[in-house]
């Protein structure tokens, strides 16, 4: 037993500090886990995918397809219509949004609430000449409190549900149950951030407008044709590759016609205007090389870049994208996806080297060029969200009535323990499909396939850590630690252990880790497993403090303009406020 032990602690501390590092995405880095401990011997081959036909790992798939279908059937854009109305002042702007999506995410995946509440943030934030660093981190704070308030709120309450009827109870916590120690969290935390929360964020102007943000004006530059030049009748690929330079032809204008976004086949003429995106140095090179000269008039804002076909758009990239790591070039974004790169903002402020060079990380905010038809295909495919407000679905009342009386079934089902969630939810996903409100595409495109790597990889290497007792191992340091200290004490080491692991893995990861510890520790105590269980809900929910802990904080890092230093400034603080808050609620619905 001490040799199993050795090897699922030293995987685990391998797994953490891949999850810390980054370097590898966390899918992969639980299949690695997974692997280590099958071929170690500490869970049967049998056994060993096991773990992606776990109840969890269904219900939150099915979750996912049941948040989509709600987006789809204009529901939700009922109450992101209803933001419009919010008045002028900032303040109460703030205090419609946290609420809104503090709700919203009770019921469906909170990263797609925050994306869903994102660009009406941004506009506010604009129209108010503010940064939106005043609304974007209380608004991904907001959608991680919504999650404590239902069973389905956040895949950690999923889990813990699910472990306390595989090993604790004999049967899962139901819809409602985190309803009294989650709503009772969110109202102190959704208070904290109205009323201090957001004073303590950075003052920062920062640029409040796409024109600040990006200077369009600093980096597109208008040249004409000159007549009897070498150039009339080349194709505009010709004129990009005429020079070593970074040059790209966005916008093309002929006797008064525009044309963004030009074919690199389209040929121009003496006498046509074409805008060119290039730094200073290239452009000159241009020039000197073609006999290309400044236009006369500066045709150089965004409205040469646009027209009824074409769109200049924002857009932030998101975790496990396919551009992170990559470079505009890399990625072939022009010729491959049809798309132009026009500028590239990072934590606020445009990056003044060559776009196309520079390898994207996860947050950074990108100013495209291309087809709205195609952007709107390319942009769920690249892994970004975009920042603007999209057209609002707000369908037939019949219609969405029949999408929400769907999901309400489903809940009431589940809650009233006449079908088991999983069961109850995947039936809600089928007959929605079935109503036609979300495509079979749809489908696979609305499940975060590496949270569901994730899980049913890293089920199996928690249960290994329980059956090797090396969960009881850690739970007698904790006991040991605490000494004859309150039951209040020990849960509260549980409740701020999982929260801080939290802050550092996906919050999934880090309830798999945290359940069966905190199995074993009630047990030490002679205790109910209920109370621990759910510190370990409200924990592995509440990764407040970095902005990898949670890719709601991940998403407004860079439209936010926010350093990793700033998340403590309101992070700290909160948690402290839940913890407060958490202990006793959590000892008076569930006493030990």
């Amino acid at each position: 037993m001490l040799i199993e032990q050795t090897i699922v602690f030293a995987t685990l501390a391998m797994v953490l500090v891949l999850f810390i590092w980054g370097r590898w995405r966390y899918d992969l880095v639980a299949l690695f886990a997974l692997l280590v401990v099958t071929i170690g011997g500490l869970v049967p081959a049998a056994e060993a995918f096991s773990g992606f036909g776990h109840p969890a790992v269904i219900t939150v798939a099915a979750v996912l397809i049941l948040s989509r279908a709600l987006f789809n059937s204009g529901m939700v854009d009922y109450i992101v219509r209803l933001m419009s109305q919010a008045g002028e002042n900032p303040i109460t702007q703030l205090a419609m949004l946290v609420t809104a999506v503090t709700v919203c995410s009770g019921f469906m995946n909170n990263i797609g609430a925050l994306a869903l509440f994102m660009p009406v943030a941004i506009r506010m934030a604009r129209k108010n000449s503010v940064s939106p660093s005043l609304f974007l981190m209380p608004l991904a704070f907001g959608s991680l409190l919504g999650g404590l308030v239902t069973q389905v709120g956040t895949p950690p309450n999923i889990i813990i549900s699910i472990f306390r009827e595989d090993t604790a109870a004999g049967m899962p916590f139901r819809m409602f149950d985190f309803a009294p120690v989650g709503a009772g969290i969110a109202l102190a935390g959704v208070l904290f951030i109205l009323l201090v929360g957001w004073r303590l964020l950075p003052k920062r102007r920062g640029q409040v407008s796409r024109e600040e943000l990006f200077e369009i004006d600093d980096y597109i530059t208008a040249v004409h044709v000159p007549k009897k030049s070498t150039l009339t009748g080349k194709r505009m690929r010709d004129l990009e590759d005429a020079t070593d330079g970074d040059i790209t032809v966005v916008g093309h204008e002929r006797d008064g016609q525009k044309y963004p976004a030009p074919s690199r086949q389209r040929t121009f003429m003496e006498g046509d205007t074409l805008i060119i995106r290039a730094n200073a140095e290239d452009l000159q090179e241009l020039l000197d090389a073609t006999g290309l000269k400044l236009a006369e008039s500066d045709k150089t804002g965004e409205e040469e870049l646009s027209s009824d076909e074409i769109t200049v758009l924002e857009a932030t990239i998101t975790r496990n994208s396919v551009m992170e790591g990559r470079t505009a070039k890399t990625l072939n974004l022009r010729s491959r996806y049809g798309v132009n790169l026009i500028g590239l903002a990072r934590q606020g402020g445009r990056l003044r080297s060559n776009p196309d060079n520079v390898q994207f990380q996860v947050g950074d905010v990108l100013l495209l060029q291309g087809s709205a038809e195609i952007l709107q295909e390319v942009l769920p495919s690249l892994g970004l969200l975009p920042l603007v407000e999209r057209g609002l679905r707000v369908g037939q009342p019949p219609r969405v009535i029949l999408g929400v009386a769907i999901f309400a079934a489903a809940l009431v089902l589940a809650a009233t323990g006449t079908l088991q969630i999983q069961v109850a939810f995947t039936a809600a996903a089928l007959v929605m499909v079935l109503a036609g409100f979300l495509s079979l595409r749809e489908i696979y495109a609305s499940v975060d396939w590496p949270v569901i790597v994730l899980l049913g990889a890293m089920i199996p290497v928690s249960q290994a850590l329980e059956t090797t007792g090396g969960a009881r191992l850690i739970a007698e340091s904790i006991l040991n630690i605490s000494g004859n200290a309150a039951p209040w004490v020990t849960l509260t080491v549980i409740l701020v252990g999982t929260m801080f692991l939290s802050d550092l893995v996906n919050n999934a990861a880090a309830a798999v880790l945290m359940a069966p510890i905190a199995i074993s520790v009630s047990a030490g105590l002679g205790a109910s497993a209920d109370p621990f269980l759910m510190s370990v809900a409200v924990g592995a929910s509440c990764a407040f403090l970095t902005p990898i802990g949670h890719q709601s904080n991940t998403l407004v890092m860079g439209p936010g303009g926010y350093k990793f230093s700033d998340y403590w400034r309101m992070g700290l603080p909160l948690e402290i406020i839940i913890v407060l808050a958490g202990v006793p609620l959590i000892m008076y619905v569930w006493p030990l």
